[in-house]
């Protein structure tokens, strides 16, 4: 074989890889979301231990209003069904379909932003801010964080968008990226029925 056909072969070869990255990143992201899972449960179990710390301060019957955070819980269960819709468009290659329903899902997501920061705003203005007792400090711990992750959440979101924008069709590395987007976006809405359930529905019962 002649170094020339080495040569070409070693190109193909290379760019081969160069388009179809390795398949453990997505792996590798199930390794991030495990650590997640920690750092999550181990808020989930501060706030038990702090959740009657109330310092002669209110309770989560005084504060939570179950209708609103049932309207955020309700925001961000349908954007992981629009997510799961993009995803659809993405396994079909329609980068139309795609894009519409990923702006619906940031729409969403940013809709359950809106609402938990004026809760928050709420209830500092009341005076149940996060230094009021244990209970609050827990709770605005464990609730910021999440609404953090997804805030994150949103803009990989955008960024994904733009790279989509910027390919004329959908690349073994864009899915990758989606997918990984995906799991993300889904675990955070696992977490947000533990805090409803646990953090708001068992303070006001």
């Amino acid at each position: 074989m002649s170094n020339t056909t080495i040569t070409a072969d070693a190109h193909h070869h290379d760019a081969h890889h160069a388009d179809h990255p390795p398949s453990h990143s997505v792996f590798g992201f199930w390794l991030y979301l495990m650590t997640d899972c920690i750092i999550f449960a181990s808020l989930f179990a501060v706030f038990a231990v702090m959740s009657h710390q109330f310092a002669g301060g209110p309770t989560g019957k005084d504060l939570f209003e179950i209708p609103g955070v049932a309207l955020e819980t309700t925001m961000l269960l349908l954007s992981s069904i629009t997510y799961g819709f993009a995803m659809l468009g993405a396994y079909k290659n329609r980068k139309g379909v795609l894009l519409f329903w990923l702006a619906v899902t940031f729409l969403l997501g940013l809709s359950f932003l809106v609402l938990e920061l004026r809760e928050f705003s709420h209830l500092i203005a009341e005076g149940a801010g996060p230094s009021r007792s244990a209970f609050l400090s827990s709770f605005f711990t464990l609730v910021g964080t999440h609404g953090l992750h997804v805030t994150f959440g949103l803009i990989w979101m955008v960024v994904l968008a733009i790279q989509v924008l910027r390919h004329k069709d959908l690349t073994e590395r864009d899915m990758i990226r989606l997918t990984c987007l995906s799991l993300f976006w889904h675990f955070l809405d696992v977490v947000w029925i533990g805090v409803f359930t646990f953090v708001y529905l068992a303070s006001v019962i």
